[in-house]
């Protein structure tokens, strides 16, 4: 069955987001420092494993997707040194860049795109996006009074105000917030990496967390800069697509 023509909703967060978490879960794991006692190679267990199924995804996805995730990785990259190695926002196990990282990006990226894009999700889009705005709310407003996490409050408010103007985009960035939350609390308590007590290290009037709560707001800019790219490289097909968009909302008005 199709992930994106399902009409279960189950099944389409099974296909998307559950296998994504469970493998954030295991292939997290073999860079922890639980199996850091079992060899001193753990990351390079965890690098074969990210390898393996980003190979997989990216044979199955279609032709657009591909374009997506090589994109994502790419942008990753760069993102990643400049964040972590040049200015110092976050720290890896090994002062490094891990080889899984970037194509871990591309990986999350097109898990979320894909669960947003499902029609069995697209029907229940205004009562998801109402349900993950209030579980975002308590979970940075938690972390805040318990973690006086400062910085990922600032920015999980900032990333609210941006997505009330984003009707099209909003249930995506609302799944991606939730993801990266997932994801934070798996890599920082299996000590895969790990956030300042203030942000960047350098700003005291922004304590943060470990992790910072609204840090998705920071993988926005690895969205913005896939699809920035892939209109630029596509700008016939964008334009088209847009026509019909528009044609659509006009037969509907």
């Amino acid at each position: 069955m199709s992930l994106l023509a399902s009409k279960s909703p189950w099944y389409a967060t099974f296909k998307s987001l559950g296998l994504l978490y469970f493998f954030l879960l295991t292939g997290l794991f073999l860079d922890s420092y639980h199996f850091v006692k079992i060899t001193p190679h753990a990351q390079w267990f965890a690098n074969i494993a990210m390898f393996i199924v980003v190979t997989i995804v990216f044979y199955k996805v279609p032709k657009r997707s591909k374009e997506q995730m090589i994109t994502a990785i790419l942008i990753a990259i760069v993102g990643e040194y400049l964040f972590s190695i040049v200015m110092g926002m976050y720290t890896y196990r090994l002062q490094n860049v891990p080889h899984y990282v970037p194509p871990g990006h591309a990986l999350v990226y097109i898990a979320v795109l894909y669960f947003s894009k499902a029609s069995a999700i697209i029907k229940l889009r205004k009562k998801l996006e109402i349900f993950l705005t209030i579980i975002i709310l308590i979970y940075a407003s938690l972390f805040l009074i318990f973690g006086n996490d400062v910085f990922g409050f600032v920015l999980t408010i900032a990333t609210l105000y941006i997505l009330q103007n984003k009707p099209r985009e909003r249930l995506f960035y609302l799944t991606m917030y939730v993801t990266v939350c997932v994801l934070e609390i798996i890599g920082t308590n299996y000590l895969c990496w790990k956030w300042p007590p203030i942000a960047w290290n350098v700003f005291d009037f922004l304590p943060s967390y470990n992790p910072p709560s609204g840090i998705s707001f920071f993988y926005f800019l690895l969205d913005l800069g896939t699809l920035w790219l892939y209109k630029k490289r596509h700008k016939l097909a964008w334009k088209r697509m847009k026509n019909i968009r528009k044609i659509r909302l006009q037969s509907s008005n």
